[in-house]
């Protein structure tokens, strides 16, 4: 019962310090503009030029679709950076040296982006509701919370993935954004899939994101939650596969450091 409560207490702990830590040189108005001016811009951006091309009747789908892709701007770039602080700041060979459970810090660093890029998502529906005339009246509130919690779950066990490749690479930035505009093509958030090729297909069926969008477009069509149970197993499985992979690669990084001697060196 002791070593659970420690657990708990490390990861709630840990998940807030490593938040803090990470945007410790941000100030307030710069947060509230990545987490504001930012998904309004994109969200006007895709959902005006979808619209020009497709009709205004397809407003809708390019709304949903950018407000549920926020999640991968906390998902990605937070956690990744989460991780990769560690080797940044000198700070790795101390976490490989702690006798803490492993999985308990691993995840525990994603935890409060998984809320961050809840309410990211949130503000992004928001926006499309005031601005693009988003209508949410079919919506089951519920489902539509359950959608955008494990979207954003799934969307974090990636960018644990690719925080784990910052450790092995200096320049993961080019990395980040590589996957974070690819997922607006390959997640269906500006794109209908079904019109896409059979290999961007395949790409897109193993990603997070892609079926948390349509489950969304879903239920804000009228859908209800037993309709996208199926679609909410699938992102979640993925996204316990993404942190599953990840955390592997930690223990073989951790595992590699120190057959190697080189922890003061990292």
């Amino acid at each position: 019962m002791h070593k659970l409560t420690m657990n708990v207490r490390l990861f709630f702990q840990g998940a807030l310090l490593s938040y803090i830590a990470l945007f410790r040189w941000l100030k307030p108005q710069t947060y509230l503009a990545s987490k504001i001016i930012m998904p309004l811009s994109q969200l006007v951006f895709f959902s005006l030029l979808g619209s020009y091309a497709t009709g205004p009747g397809s407003r809708s789908f390019y709304v949903i679709g950018n407000a549920v892709q926020m999640a991968a701007v906390s998902g990605i770039f937070g956690v990744t950076l989460s991780i990769g602080g560690d080797r940044q700041e000198g700070t790795l060979p101390y976490l490989f040296a702690t006798p803490a459970n492993r999985l308990v810090m691993f995840v525990g660093r994603a935890f409060i982006h998984v809320i961050d890029g809840m309410l990211g998502i949130v503000i992004g529906l928001t926006w499309g509701v005031l601005i693009m005339g988003l209508d949410l009246s079919k919506t089951d509130p519920l489902a539509l919370a359950l959608i955008i919690l494990i979207t954003t779950f799934s969307t974090s066990g990636l960018g644990l993935l690719l925080g784990c490749l910052s450790l092995m690479t200096v320049n993961v930035m080019f990395i980040n954004n590589t996957v974070y505009f690819l997922l607006l093509i390959f997640s269906g958030a500006n794109l209908n899939l079904a019109q896409l090729p059979a290999w961007m297909q395949a790409v897109s069926s193993i990603l997070p994101l892609t079926r948390g969008i349509a489950a969304a477009r879903k239920v804000i069509g009228g859908a209800s939650l037993a309709d996208v149970s199926t679609l909410l197993l699938e992102e979640f499985l993925i996204g316990a596969m993404y942190i599953f992979i990840g955390y592997m690669m930690f223990r073989w990084f951790e595992f590699q450091a120190k057959q190697r001697g080189t922890l003061e060196a990292i």
